[in-house]
């Protein structure tokens, strides 16, 4: 399993954020992306659960202030972005911070929020972005006033043909990826063994590098 990261490499953009009152209101902390600011990928979330303020390390973003750092999925993450060949990506969230009852985020939080996210993919200017899961996908295909359609066959499609999706006007590749949630589920339905899941993610990323 994957080291848990160093806080020191949190990217702290707005120290006391208060712009949406009930993340506020429901939130430990805000997580906030982590990671190496001249990585070739950008890795992107929804938003932090609710975390487990009991475990050892792993408790999640709401807790340890920085993304992908949950037991289950921040760690099924970081294990598959090793996987895919990139030890030094950078993770992050489409929203920093954890809705309460770990509900889906506003419209109004996503756009509140969605110039923390342009800010860092401009200061890091990735080769790639890779999406987990549908909301996240969405959130970042809005950037370009694109919007989301089916998204388990966009990942089924990526990983068959080795190509990204259509991202106008932005700089890099949008590669995207089942949530660790639900991927053996969805792996199943679609018929693809995770080496393959794996390959076909490996060869969309790759058509982002320099």
């Amino acid at each position: 399993m994957p080291d848990f990261p160093d806080p020191a490499t949190r990217n702290v953009l707005v120290p006391d954020c208060r712009e949406c009152p009930a993340l506020v209101e429901s939130r430990n902390c805000i997580s906030w992306g982590q990671g190496d600011t001249d990585a070739d990928l950008v890795v992107v979330g929804e938003a932090p659960g609710a975390g487990d303020a009991d475990a050892e390390t792993w408790r999640g973003g709401n807790h340890t202030g920085m993304a992908y750092t949950t037991r289950h999925s921040g760690r099924r993450v970081r294990e598959l972005v090793a996987d895919l060949g990139f030890p030094d990506a950078y993770f992050t969230n489409a929203v920093k911070c954890h809705p309460p009852q770990n509900r889906d985020p506003t419209e109004t939080e996503r756009e509140n929020c969605s110039l923390r996210l342009e800010t860092e993919l401009a200061e890091i200017q990735p080769h790639a972005v890779l999406a987990t899961g549908s909301h996240a996908t969405a959130s970042l295909l809005e950037m370009a006033d694109r919007s989301l359609d089916r998204f388990v066959d966009s990942v089924a499609d990526c990983v068959r043909e080795g190509r990204p999706l259509d991202w106008p006007g932005v700089d890099a590749a949008l590669v995207p990826a089942l949530h660790p949630s639900y991927e053996n589920v969805w792996l199943a339905r679609l018929d693809l063994t995770r080496e393959a899941y794996v390959a076909g993610l490996r060869d969309a990323l790759a058509s982002a590098r320099r």
